[in-house]
């Protein structure tokens, strides 16, 4: 019988990368999904026999095995699909084979080695036919990461950008970020990533063979997306100085970050904050095929010693003592949920799973958090894997205050205990709105539910029943506290106070603000007032203090008083961070020995408008126009404007922008060439050496050419 050879390979990339939703890819090899066919045509030296079958082999990873699941090999058959790997003829005329190859929807994700022998040439060396890679498939029911809406499918895996939302619980504001899955080496990178992490390092085989689990997968990449444990991707900073390095505010997406990792030889990347470390986390998880999204947390608690307390520790102005405050409470913390199965759990606790790459605190050893089911915390099934204590104090712990003596002693103030997980926050499947998650991670706010489940987590944590018997729980810094302080809030004061905004807080102009103080009893009462402000990071850490002042207050019975409040803009320009956050406190202290901490966080609001002037066509150029404020009284010159799109622009743009007379109005116009069609964000920062920048974002609709 004479030989035979494959002399060419057509690996279909148009059809398998529909069939298979990769088209968008633009890697030279083939990329597919498991669980699912794909085809192939072999051109042939000659025709085969009809007692001839071919068999394949597929490896992954070094050491290849077929015992770990790594290595497959198999033979096209007639017969129905079996459990493994399995190859099919699909049409031959003459010396052309088209064959359907199908992988198990368990199978190893990653780069795979494809190679064929023919059956009666046992002798032969197998014949390599090139690489493809395998992804996770959503859209294969016995996947574990199967998500059956075609829309959140669309949204959550195809979707290249998104918007994070970030700012106060009151004032939220929306960030576009360009995720680019799709864009050059992104894949290659994501694949990366998984190789260069410890347990890849220490024991290789092994570990390809786990990328199977779904589970595995996102809590190494949740541990490789910062830099804490490896030579992970991002470095964080949160101290408000970023020499050396890139603001995480000037960053408008995953791509330029992943990049950068890659050509800097896998040297971290500075710098990133949460909501870096949760887009670009999406990024490579969407890129390996599991459903991700990007969640905002508002008053965010970071719960150090695990009691489901965050406890604050002032002085006689509402000042944070940092020295003894351990934990704390952001304005907003930003993290990530992908759909898959806990197979390790059951089936009451699949669906949305929290994975956090901001290395806050170690699981295991290592920066990394999650995943953890939404579910469980929802029930307060903290026990269950992984860092469900942590997640359910970010939206569920008490916020308490103490008043801190110069005695060393400490006093119990009056303040909003229930302030801790609001407007839990994600974008819109298929649109650029706001949705309100907070139902899925706890029941009503003082619901009978949310307090049964409360104390279920309590007894979980500390084997004491919330509403039983005292307990002491040990804090690090040494304080004894009995679980009962914990639960019970402290006396409600006769008065009640707030901060109203009398003006827009806007960037470059004075505030104006009041504090309102109302008299709750029927007889007069005297009030002293000690009111400060600062500047502070997003995770409330003071910067620089921008006010101080008292005042005594007389309030008849049932009086309401306004203390009106103006902070200069020369007080605050030169200690705003890029986070454009005021904290204002009022201690309220009266005459009967009560204490009030009144607080108000507030974000400085700027403008930019995007316009897109005329129909967006692929490889047509259309004219952008952009309008923007000068936000100060005063002149400044040397400001650009940086814009960046996936399909819009094949690279960063970044357009000079004219002197601005103070507080002038100019629109400045450019052109961009689409390349692809479909909904496509276009980002536009105003940056300036004056001013903090000033971010916008517009979808534009791009159509196909004619």
């Amino acid at each position: 019988m004479a030989g035979i050879r494959v002399t060419k390979v057509d690996w279909q990339r148009s059809r398998n990368g529909a069939a298979h939703h990769t088209q968008e890819y633009p890697c030279p090899e083939l990329v597919v999904r498991r669980g699912q066919s794909f085809s192939l045509t072999l051109e042939l030296s000659r025709a085969l026999d009809c007692e001839e079958t071919l068999i394949f082999t597929v490896e992954t990873g070094p050491r290849a095995s077929e015992a770990l699941h790594t290595k497959a090999v198999f033979q096209t058959s007639e017969l129905e699909r079996g459990e493994g790997w399995t190859a099919a003829r699909e049409a031959q005329m003459e010396n052309t084979l088209t064959v359907s190859l199908a992988s198990p929807p368990s199978a190893v994700i990653g780069r795979y080695l494809l190679s064929i022998r023919l059956s009666s040439h046992r002798k032969h060396s197998n014949r390599r036919l090139g690489e493809f890679v395998l992804l996770f498939n959503p859209w294969c029911a016995e996947d574990d990461v199967f998500l059956a809406s075609e829309e959140e499918r669309q949204e959550y895996v195809l979707n290249d950008s998104g918007i994070i939302f970030r700012g106060v619980e009151k004032h939220i504001r929306a960030q576009g970020w360009n995720y680019g899955q799709f864009q050059e080496d992104i894949l290659d990178i994501c694949l990366s990533i998984l190789d260069r992490s410890p347990g890849h390092q220490n024991n290789p085989a092994t570990d390809v063979s786990c990328r199977h689990n779904p589970i595995y997968v996102t809590r190494v990449i949740s541990a490789m997306v910062n830099s804490n444990n490896d030579r992970g991707v991002v470095q964080g900073q949160w101290q408000g100085k970023y020499g050396g390095g890139t603001s995480p505010l000037h960053w408008r997406g995953s791509v330029a970050i992943l990049q950068k990792w890659l050509k800097g030889r896998y040297k971290p990347v500075k710098y990133g904050q949460c909501w870096v470390f949760a887009g670009v986390m999406c990024t490579v998880l969407r890129c390996l095929g599991i459903a991700t999204r990007v969640v905002s947390n508002f008053n965010s608690a970071h719960d150090t010693d695990q009691n489901l307390s965050v406890d604050k520790y002032v002085d006689s102005f509402g000042r944070t003592l940092e020295d003894l405050t351990e934990d704390s409470m952001w304005n907003f913390h930003v993290w990530n949920e992908s759909w898959f199965a806990r197979q390790d759990l059951g089936p009451s606790y699949n669906g949305w799973q929290v994975l956090d790459a901001t290395p806050q605190e170690e699981s295991e050893g290592v920066f990394r958090c999650g995943p953890a089911s939404v579910t469980a915390i929802r029930e307060g099934d903290v026990h269950l894997a992984h860092d469900g204590p942590f997640v359910f104090a970010e939206v569920n712990a008490d916020y308490i205050t103490w008043l801190w003596h110069e005695d060393e002693s400490r006093e119990r103030v009056y303040s909003n205990t229930k302030k801790i997980g609001r407007c839990i926050s994600t974008k819109a499947v298929g649109s650029d709105s706001r949705v309100d998650i907070t139902d899925l991670y706890k029941y009503p706010e003082g619901s009978r539910k949310e307090r049964q489940v409360y104390s279920k987590a309590v007894n979980r944590l500390f084997g004491v029943e919330a509403s039983g018997r005292r307990t002491w729980i040990r804090r690090a810094g040494g304080h004894c506290l009995w679980r009962d302080d914990l639960l019970e809030p402290a006396t409600k004061p006769s008065i009640a106070g707030k901060f109203k905004v009398l003006e827009p807080p806007m960037l470059g102009h004075d505030l104006r603000l009041a504090l309102c103080l109302a008299n709750l009893t029927s007889r007069a009462q005297r009030v002293r007032v000690n009111l400060s402000g600062a500047t502070i990071l997003y995770t409330r850490k003071p910067v620089a203090e921008i006010l101080h002042e008292s005042h005594a207050v007389r309030l008849g019975p049932q009086e309401e008083k306004r203390i009106p409040i103006t902070i200069s803009y020369s007080k605050y320009k030169e200690d705003l961070t890029e986070d454009k956050k005021i904290l204002l406190a009022a201690m309220c202290l009266v005459t009967k020995g009560e204490k009030l901490l009144v607080e108000k966080d507030i974000t400085l609001e700027d403008f930019i408008t995007i316009k897109v002037l005329g129909p967006a066509m692929v490889g047509v150029a259309v004219t952008v126009e952009v309008t923007v404020v000068n936000p100060l009284i005063e002149r400044v010159k040397d400001c650009a404007l940086m814009a960046e799109g996936s399909g819009l622009l094949q690279e960063q743009l970044s357009i000079d922008v004219p002197t601005l007379e103070p507080q002038e109005r100019a629109s400045v116009q450019f052109d961009i060439t689409p390349s692809k069609s479909g909904p496509r964000q276009l980002q536009v920062d105003l940056v300036s050496p004056h001013f903090p920048d000033i971010k916008g974002f517009v979808i534009v609709h791009v159509a196909t050419a004619k």
